[in-house]
């Protein structure tokens, strides 16, 4: 039964991943200057409607979804706790490659992380306990909201907040980081995320097919849910793809981390988030390579 697996995954592991994430996001962070969240306070409407299509429209759309399919419940709970994380650190190279707001994506990725700390535990704790089954685990965990907000700030915010002082301070040596340090913590996340996988490798073979088509038509509500507001909201072509793209990339890495922080790395839940960090991936790119074909109108 999946939801008696416990992954192999150490405190050691968890510190480590809690590190690369950190430096994943320091190397997104020091591409912004203050002046980039000014120009969206100043026009803000795409970042506004992104932020919703993140925070309101996926949680409600996995609700709907976990609600129709009834899939086992931890595996639900994974997929309400993914959707309840920010959009994921690699949404700004695939919002580039796609041709895409990129400046529009990493705002939203930094606004985003910040708000996760309260919008994340909130989220979980709110849609779970909305669903009858999930409510069962999270009554059994008693997650704190607080160690919550308190991990996605020392992983996420920190790193941001050094990041963009550095670049204010030093933007010559940020423009000389910026490059290596990105291809370094996604080469080294990715690394960790594949070694993981191998260990593990006998469980998820046998449990993937609970969660692949799941996590599939998951992320395709994601990434429909996001284009479909944007078209609504009017958004330009190159705004609405940077918001499609932001809300089916989601931070997996966080969601992991939280799962294993907090959930004892429960099977169901740490298998839809990993099989999540694949797939997303996966159609990101080749969703990118489609848009890309056209140029987006500004």
């Amino acid at each position: 039964m999946i939801d008696d697996v416990t992954l192999n995954f150490s405190p050691a592991s968890l510190t480590l991943l809690n590190a690369i994430l950190a430096v994943v996001m320091f190397s997104i962070a020091i591409d912004l200057k203050p002046r980039d969240f000014r120009a969206l306070l100043r026009a803000p409407r795409s970042l506004v409607v992104g932020l919703t299509s993140q925070f309101l429209l996926l949680p409600a759309l996995t609700f709907l979804l976990v609600s129709v399919v009834q899939p086992i419940p931890s595996i639900a709970l994974g997929l309400i706790l993914v959707a309840a994380c920010p959009g994921g650190n690699i949404s700004n190279f695939i919002t580039h490659r796609a041709g895409g707001n990129a400046a529009l994506s990493v705002s939203m990725t930094a606004i985003a992380t910040v708000g996760a700390i309260v919008l994340t535990p909130f989220n979980i704790a709110f849609w779970g306990n909305l669903y009858a089954p999930t409510r069962e685990i999270l009554r059994a965990t008693h997650i704190d909201p607080v160690q919550v907000a308190v991990t996605v700030g020392l992983m996420l915010v920190l790193p941001l907040v050094l990041g963009v002082s550095l670049n204010v301070v030093r933007p010559a040596l940020t423009a000389r980081l910026r490059k290596p340090l990105q291809w370094l913590s996604m080469g080294i996340f990715v690394a960790f995320i594949v070694l993981a996988l191998a260990a593990n490798w006998g469980y998820f073979l046998q449990y993937a097919g609970y969660v692949a088509l799941l996590v599939v038509i998951h992320n395709a509500l994601a990434l429909g849910g996001g284009y479909a507001l944007a078209t609504l909201a009017r958004l330009s072509p190159y705004d609405r793809r940077a918001v499609t793209i932001e809300t089916g990339i989601q931070n997996s890495g966080l969601g992991l981390v939280l799962i294993f922080g907090f959930f004892g790395g429960l099977g169901g839940m740490a298998v839809a988030a990993a099989f999540w960090g694949i797939w997303h991936a996966i159609s990101g790119i080749g969703l990118a390579a489609l848009m890309a074909r056209t140029e987006a109108a500004r």
